[in-house]
């Protein structure tokens, strides 16, 4: 994995606090603090990429929703095929939860 470079007791630290977080309204205040509005675009952006590559949208219909560069989703298609399936994880669960 490539974030074990970054492992250790600050990264702990952030998954640990995200992790006591109960709900959405938390989510936002506490991402509304620690992140600037581009990077939680673009995290967000990244898993709607990964949703729409899962249900096997094309690269253009994808570039044309979600404004993500081709790069972008290059790169999610590449960790949908190649990665630590957390994406399909995350999607699952929040398709579970969502019915």
């Amino acid at each position: 994995m490539q974030i074990d470079k970054l492992r250790g007791k600050t990264l702990d630290q952030l998954f640990d606090a995200i992790l006591t977080l109960e709900d959405r309204e938390e989510c936002y205040r506490f991402f509304d603090d620690l992140a600037t509005i581009n990077e939680i675009q673009s995290l967000a952006q990244r898993l709607e990429v990964a949703r729409m590559l899962r249900e096997g949208y094309t690269y253009h219909k994808i570039e044309k929703e979600t404004g993500a560069s081709t790069a972008t989703i290059s790169r999610v298609k590449r960790c949908l095929n190649y990665g630590n399936d957390t994406y399909e994880m995350a999607l699952d669960r929040v398709h579970t939860k969502s019915e």
